[in-house]
């Protein structure tokens, strides 16, 4: 279990506090929902779980197969609806990989970024596409 503890700063800002680390986040409204955008939104931070999420997963996976991931990136590009109520409607991300597209380990670290638990946790309502491209 981890505790985070969250505080309603005012202004439709919050701060988060990770209760093992102690690290603190802020989160603020965007802009086309009151906010002054100043830092992540609740649903940005939920769309950098997703690839941050992934990529460790897939970094677990290579660090078990010798295989050297630095470098890796993704992009997420958040969707939000146009319609009632206000929530993510997509999620699209592509993950750029400095491996070559045929190397033997491609599917064993696609298989995780799909197992990801963000990913697993995400429902049917969410269109969380995700892309990979081999750069290496």
């Amino acid at each position: 279990m981890v505790e985070i503890t969250v505080r309603y700063e005012g202004e439709l800002r919050c701060s988060a506090r990770h209760g093992p680390s102690g690290t603190t986040i802020l989160t603020d409204a965007p802009v086309d929902n009151h906010g002054k955008g100043e830092c992540f939104s609740p649903t940005d931070l939920l769309a950098a779980a997703l690839p941050a999420c992934m990529m460790t997963i897939m970094g677990i996976v290579a660090n078990r197969e010798a295989i050297d991931l630095r470098g890796m990136t993704a992009t997420t590009k958040k969707v939000m609806s146009t319609d009632a109520p206000r929530r993510i409607a997509s999620l699209r991300t592509v993950i750029t990989l400095p491996i070559a597209a045929d190397s033997p380990h491609r599917a064993k670290l696609e298989q995780a970024a799909h197992t990801c638990p963000v990913h697993k946790s995400l429902r049917d309502a969410i269109d969380a596409s995700v892309e990979f491209v081999y750069a290496g």
